[in-house]
């Protein structure tokens, strides 16, 4: 009876350990991918950064619904230009902003192939064809509504919820831990 109490709390004791390591596990990735995106804007502030080539762009207008909508986070691809055909989705720079739509036609701008693009949502074609200098890449995928997290953690309530709070919950968990660890020792010393 007590080698099955002690068996139990050894796997007591190897949780909180497992917790981290799990924890540890899912936000590494998730660090290297945003230093990788952070640093690579800084380098090249005119270009938009991108991580093994895709590029991650919040969608802030509903032009693209049903098929995206507002809020969500789509993935763009780098993409030769020469391949893409009517029907494809788009992202391109739009002066400081970038567009996510529809090709509806493939035409010329000045002498130089382009895209007309529109979104499925509008009426009417945009304005101006798309260049090849103005692409960004075609759209592989969208998270729906991670969009509005992204901008939401850029405000300062964000920021506090999902840094400060995590920070503060790390710092409680391995003081917890630590203490829970000394308690175990204290009573396997007394046995």
């Amino acid at each position: 009876m007590n080698n099955e109490h002690e068996h139990e709390k050894g796997h007591i004791k190897k949780l909180p350990s497992v917790a981290g390591v799990v924890i540890c596990l899912l936000l590494i990735p998730m660090l290297i991918i945003n230093l990788t995106i952070v640093i690579k804007s800084y380098l090249n502030p005119d270009k938009v950064p991108d991580f093994f080539g895709l590029k991650p762009f919040v969608v802030l207008s509903g032009s693209m619904e049903p098929a995206i909508l507002a809020g969500d986070l789509v993935f763009i691809k780098t993409v030769d230009p020469l391949t893409l055909k009517t029907g494809d989705i788009i992202s391109f720079k739009e002066g400081n902003n970038i567009v996510t739509h529809r090709i509806v036609e493939l035409t010329e701008k000045g002498g130089e192939p382009a895209f007309l693009t529109r979104g499925d949502a509008n009426n009417t074609s945009d304005r101006t064809p798309v260049t090849y200098s103005q692409l960004e890449g075609i759209y592989l995928f969208r998270i729906g509504m991670l969009g509005t997290l992204a901008i939401f953690i850029q405000t300062p309530m964000g920021m506090l919820i999902f840094a400060c709070i995590p920070l503060i919950g790390f710092v409680l968990y391995d003081i917890l831990r630590r203490s829970f660890d000394g308690k175990t020792e204290n009573e396997s010393n007394m046995d």
